[in-house]
């Protein structure tokens, strides 16, 4: 294990120590309990979590009714995950071969997973999901994570995660690359999979936040160690720029959707122009989603998801009020949205439902909006 995995000047004793693959695994369990992050048992050698007890493992069990926790035993992967010492101390030094996993979610982490696995490329519409590649593009040089990160943040006009040597960085025993960051708001992110069909932010490139874990670094298994880059040991916090992706490729869940507000002044006014009169109904449409259609004229951010919800939130109030049929609501919604954000359909879905759900509750009159 190279000596930089131990001390460095930056960090506090407590903080920047990570142990050599000499040190007991109870060590790295410790080390990342003082981080705040809740780790729990991975099978000795292994990536995969410690199995269950026989119990747990029966038919028909159910992780909600485990007695297993209260107990202070480990089972159900993620969910035993703790900070408490005196459970680690127990749980690793009575198994001092188990690796340690971290549970993304309550650690407040989002880790994206960069493979480099030998595969081939799939269909063009699946390397950067929700962005077109062109035919023209010639893609015989993009094999694996570390070439779709990059492109997904050369379109951004960023640097490539790979790249942040400002953020804890964890070498994997198969060539892949671990970068962490910790969640700066109360977002709660998902996982996915770069190689999945539907959730993704890019090929081979997965994402460890609420609903999975990840390796923690310094952890041996029969492929090798996960070791640790440079000298930061700290998680940054999650760009803009990736938040921004993460969002766009359906990586938060419905109740995350940005709350309705109030309906805008300039959607107030296209009310009070319309006058109560179907005839004018086509003008106040327009009026409501131009600001969406707006966001068409900028490449990502403009507020999108604020703009559209505020959006189906107006028109769910003029749908309550009997201005124009839900399906007419929804079905402008969506093509609108789908002009202005191109691949962002699931994501707009969600936030078209959350808001005009919200709308439907107070209808808007014309004569009656101040």
């Amino acid at each position: 294990m190279p000596a930089d995995l131990r001390i460095y000047p930056s960090d506090s004793r407590d903080e920047g120590f990570l142990p050599s693959v000499a040190d007991v695994p109870l060590a790295t369990a410790r080390w990342c309990a003082r981080q705040g992050w809740p780790v729990h048992p991975l099978a000795p050698g292994r990536k995969t979590p410690a199995a269950n007890c026989e119990m747990c493992r029966q038919p028909g069990h159910s992780r909600a009714e485990c007695a297993c926790p209260s107990e202070g035993r480990w089972c159900h992967s993620f969910h035993a995950a703790t900070l408490d010492q005196r459970r680690i101390d127990r749980w690793w030094g009575k198994n001092p071969q188990f690796g340690t996993g971290v549970a993304c979610g309550p650690a407040g982490l989002v880790v994206i997973d960069i493979d480099a696995h030998a595969t081939k490329s799939p269909g063009r519409d699946r390397i950067l999901p929700g962005i077109p590649i062109s035919d023209q593009v010639n893609l015989a040089g993009l094999t694996n994570g570390f070439h779709t990160i990059a492109v997904l943040a050369a379109l951004r006009d960023m640097p490539s995660p790979a790249d942040d040597a400002g953020t804890l960085r964890v070498r994997t025993p198969s060539g892949g690359l671990h970068v962490w960051y910790r969640v700066g708001d109360s977002r709660s992110w998902q996982c996915s999979s770069g190689s999945s069909p539907g959730r993704a932010l890019a090929w081979q490139v997965d994402v460890r936040a609420n609903g999975g874990y990840i390796v923690a670094p310094g952890t041996t298994t029969a492929a090798g160690t996960y070791t640790p880059l440079g000298s930061v040991r700290r998680p940054a916090v999650l760009p803009d720029w990736l938040a921004q992706e993460l969002e766009r490729t359906g990586h938060l869940p419905a109740s995350d959707v940005p709350a309705p507000r109030a309906v805008p002044p300039r959607a107030q006014q296209a009310v009070i122009a319309a006058g109560g009169g179907r005839n004018h109904t086509h003008n106040t449409l327009a009026s409501v989603l131009a600001p969406v259609e707006a966001c068409g004229q900028v490449a990502e951010g403009g507020g999108f998801s604020d703009v559209l919800n505020r959006a189906a939130y107006t028109l769910g109030g003029l749908v309550a009020a009997s201005r124009l049929s839900q399906q007419e609501a929804e079905d402008l919604l969506l093509q609108t949205a789908a002009a202005a954000r191109p691949g962002q359909n699931h994501r707009a879905e969600q936030i078209i439902r959350s808001g005009m759900a919200a709308g439907l509750k107070r209808p808007l009159y014309p004569g009656s909006v101040r």
